[in-house]
């Protein structure tokens, strides 16, 4: 690929065309042909805001996005969907199961949806996230919403990418807010008690409310929601759209750029090692009696 087709696939994206930011994506998220020149015209100065959504397996982040879809597509919000899925350890495939669960707003003009694979990656979300969210920020939407896999506490890296963290928990978390504080309750900017028709429900907004979190002047809030009933739904929404407006995030520019910058340098120098290779190479050499990991690793470095 020439920088010419770069330039007006890009222009595509910028003008709105689903069809070129999907290509687009692709290109990078592949690392096909053109994608390092894709990286390098990028514009860096969209001040979209990235909303996070994390939270614990079953909480119902998905539900929760599809009906906040709802309330901004009829305020005719542009919208775009990054769901990470995860990825087998074993064959590396992916259900990419949210595609199902946002059904709704498959084919809607101003929604874009795009399922993404974790790839191995712990904390939640998928190696090129970084790039993905990126190239989203070139096209015209009012909100970039990215749902992490839900995998505990390591999730606490969406907050070094997202503007705006929602973290979601449902009434049966009661119990283990006091072990996730040290993780995952730290990050988020809105507290979300999902499925709030549950018994428990009220004493954990209690519990969350009275933890006094502050960020940066920021108080946050706890939020009931019952995402299936869209109870709540609009209740969040214009907490959302308080806090992408009420400056916090441009405190937390330099540490979000930064965070990007070590995750990029961290990938470069790890280009060229492989995980299967590495696998074969010790299935070879385990039943050695003289095999040493540590050893092993010194040598590969």
């Amino acid at each position: 690929m020439i920088v010419k087709n770069v330039e007006e696939l890009l222009k595509s994206v910028k003008a709105g065309d689903f069809k070129s930011l999907a290509r687009t994506i692709t290109l990078v998220e592949n690392e096909l042909d053109g994608y390092e020149q894709i990286l390098l015209s990028l514009k860096s100065n969209s001040n979209t805001p990235v909303i996070g959504i994390t939270g614990p397996p079953g909480a119902g982040k998905s539900t929760l996005i599809n009906s906040l879809l709802k309330i901004l597509v009829e305020k005719n919000k542009r919208i775009a969907v990054a769901a990470v899925d995860p990825t087998s350890p074993f064959n590396f495939g992916s259900l990419l199961g949210d595609r199902l669960r946002l059904s709704e707003f498959f084919n809607h003009p101003n929604v874009f949806i795009r399922s993404l694979a974790s790839r191995g990656s712990l904390g939640g979300l998928s190696e090129k996230l970084i790039e993905v969210i990126d190239i989203l920020k070139q096209g015209t939407f009012d909100y970039i919403f990215v749902e992490t896999v839900g995998v505990g506490q390591s999730e606490v890296e969406i907050a070094g990418l997202a503007d705006t963290t929602l973290v979601v928990v449902v009434p049966e978390s009661g119990d283990d807010i006091q072990a996730m504080k040290s993780g995952i309750m730290e990050i988020a900017d809105i507290f979300v008690v999902n499925k709030c028709d549950r018994e428990g429900a009220e004493r954990l907004a209690m519990n969350l409310l009275n933890s006094g979190r502050e960020k940066k002047g920021w108080k946050v809030p706890v939020v009931k929601t019952s995402a299936i009933n869209r109870e709540g739904i609009e209740e969040l929404e214009k907490l959302i759209e308080n806090h992408s407006g009420s400056g916090a995030t441009n405190e937390k520019k330099i540490f979000l750029l930064a965070e990007k910058a070590f995750r990029l340098l961290q990938r470069e120098r790890m280009k060229g090692i492989s995980k299967k290779e590495i696998q074969d190479v010790i299935m070879k050499d385990v039943n050695n009696p003289n095999f040493n990991l540590y050893r092993f690793v010194k040598e590969l470095a």
